[in-house]
């Protein structure tokens, strides 16, 4: 399971709209191996999915996730932080052993 808050939520919500996105699009999270820590987030909308995806729904958004990044991203849930000193978003993952200073990059 994949949880969003509802800051996360409203500021994809935000995104999709700046970018000219289509209502359907939902936000894909994937896990790339690279990064200062061995692997990496990465986060674009997309209207498709396949029967290697799963879709979760939280918080009033829509986020896609393939098999094989799940293995890495089970229990995760995004936020959001803004403001001045916002962080942007924050992947709360119990997966990751480690992460960087960054918070985009983490290791298993």
């Amino acid at each position: 399971m994949i949880q969003v808050t509802e800051s996360a939520a409203k500021k994809i919500q935000t995104l999709r709209l700046e970018d000219n996105a289509p209502v359907e699009a939902m936000l894909r999270v994937r896990v790339k191996r690279g990064g200062c820590s061995g692997f990496s987030y990465k986060m674009e909308f997309d209207t498709q999915t396949s029967q290697h995806d799963q879709v979760f729904e939280s918080s009033g958004a829509k986020v896609i996730v393939d098999d094989q990044s799940l293995l890495y991203l089970i229990g995760m849930t995004l936020d959001y932080e803004g403001g001045l000193n916002g962080k942007g978003f924050i992947f709360q993952n119990p997966n990751a052993t480690k992460s960087c200073g960054c918070g985009s990059s983490f290791g298993v």
